[in-house]
């Protein structure tokens, strides 16, 4: 069975009989005309023991703002990740000989300027970073580019977000 009305706009599918448990009813209603910049919501309810109804409702885009890098957690962050990422790669002597030290400031320069930039919080670490990395050690003609950049998105996924929140946990 299938029910369409225009405002409000009503799905009903029946398996074989009313109420079974395939049974699922969609409203929907817009009260103003939809933007680009719209979302919809979607929520369901059990009406009886075997139905579910279902609504979809026009609600304004709600964005999180992130909030604005803190060179103070940049700094510190860039200083930590340059020892532990001399220290990781250092263990793989052979990939890196006398170019480990460039290695690293390579990719703790490019780490540090994104920090500065760009990162605000859980859910702001990007990988562009860390393919930059790759590039320039590549451009330079440095060994163990992907090694060094890979070990470097590992160290950031582990720490990063962990550094920050202890940080601001301590702010407040």
């Amino acid at each position: 069975m299938l029910v369409l009305s225009s405002s409000p706009f009503t799905i009903t599918f029946y398996h074989t009989k009313p109420f079974s448990s395939n049974s699922l009813n969609l409203h929907h209603s817009f009260p103003r005309p939809l933007s680009p910049s719209s979302s919809l919501c979607l929520s369901a309810q059990r009406i009886f023991t075997n139905s579910f109804t279902c609504a979809l409702t026009h609600s304004p885009s709600q964005k999180y703002v992130y909030p604005d890098p803190i060179p103070q957690f940049a700094e510190s962050e860039s200083q930590k990740f340059k020892v532990e990422l001399f220290q990781k790669l250092s263990e793989d002597v052979d990939e890196f000989g006398d170019d480990l030290d460039e290695v690293v400031a390579v990719c703790t320069q490019i780490f540090s300027e994104f920090l500065h930039k760009d990162y605000g919080g859980p859910g702001t670490l990007l990988v562009e970073p860390f393919t930059d990395m790759m590039v320039a050690l590549k451009k330079k003609k440095l060994p163990g580019a992907a090694l060094a950049a890979r070990s470097s998105l590992l160290w950031a996924q582990k720490y990063v977000d962990k550094d920050w929140d202890v940080l601001n946990s301590t702010l407040k």
